[in-house]
């Protein structure tokens, strides 16, 4: 139980290191490039994965028709925007906001699957979204000026959400591997006109360390990680361990003071115990919505 819940917590701090690894690839790479080369070197890790695995299946049209929308928005769009964001915006503030991703997730459960909306997942809510207020006002009540940067970390929120949902539904249908593989190969081909007509001036890093650290996080992060938690899942309380994953925010302000040298405020610190409060309190004892996929 012990160890589970160690490689449970090294994949909490990945997954939390890897907004300020984001932001500094996307000082080297463009953000469009960068999407387009993470999931090459994450598609030839699935594909290494379902080879040892035997794990290449067929589909019927109606779930590839789910995937290639799955790879558009929860896998190319979700990447996209993410880069994109953190061109401006703060890593830290960046992963508050994605924390919130499992409450949006339940109002699109109650949608969509019908589930069912509580008075705690409504207080939740309104307490993460005062957390979010005041760490995007730097503890200042004063009117919201959002950066650019973070709105486009919204969509990244939005997607990531529709993924969940989505991925839930296959999952009823298809193993994780399969949906996990064919909807990033969609999204890698999906990306690569995108490549070459957003990014204006395309910026590729020439220096090997950069290549070696895209490859390293693209490869670790999404593929490495998600192994790991999904192997540890299964020994540990999944209340508990959902709890853990909202501990990202946490290490991402951490990595960013050792890693951008950023100091880390008054106001940080308090938006993310009401952020991560509200969540906790909007899915504890919720049934979870999604695994981490590979």
């Amino acid at each position: 139980m012990i160890k589970a819940y160690a490689w449970l917590i090294l994949c909490v701090v990945v997954w939390g290191s890897n907004f300020v690894f984001g932001k500094m690839l996307v000082q080297v790479f463009s953000p469009t490039m960068l999407t387009l080369l993470r999931l090459l070197f994450i598609v030839l890790f699935l594909i290494g994965i379902a080879s040892y695995k035997k794990g290449f299946k067929r589909v019927n049209k109606a779930e590839f028709l789910l995937l290639f929308v799955l790879g558009i928005i929860g896998v190319f769009i979700n990447q996209w925007s993410f880069f994109v964001g953190l061109q401006t915006a703060d890593p830290t503030t960046s992963a508050l906001i994605l924390a919130t991703t499992p409450i949006l997730a339940g109002v699109l459960a109650a949608i969509f699957l019908k589930e069912k909306l509580t008075v705690r997942m409504l207080i939740g809510s309104i307490i993460a979204i005062i957390g979010i207020y005041f760490v995007v006002t730097k503890g200042n009540l004063t009117p919201i000026h959002v950066d650019k940067g973070l709105l486009w970390i919204v969509i990244t929120m939005i997607t990531f959400a529709i993924m969940i949902i989505m991925t839930r539904v296959l999952s009823q249908r298809i193993d994780p591997l399969t949906i996990t593989l064919y909807s990033n190969i969609v999204g890698f081909i999906v990306s690569i006109p995108f490549a070459f007509s957003l990014d204006i001036p395309i910026r590729i890093s020439l220096h090997l360390n950069d290549w070696a650290f895209l490859i390293v996080t693209a490869v670790v992060v999404h593929g490495l990680a998600a192994l790991i938690w999904n192997q540890n899942i299964r020994y540990v309380d999944a209340s508990k361990a959902s709890i853990l994953s909202n501990l990202e925010p946490f290490v991402a302000m951490v990595m960013g003071f050792v890693l951008l040298y950023k100091p880390i405020t008054g106001a940080e610190i308090l938006g993310s115990l009401f952020i991560v409060g509200g969540v906790v309190l909007s899915t504890y004892q919720r049934k979870r919505l999604y695994k981490r996929a590979v």
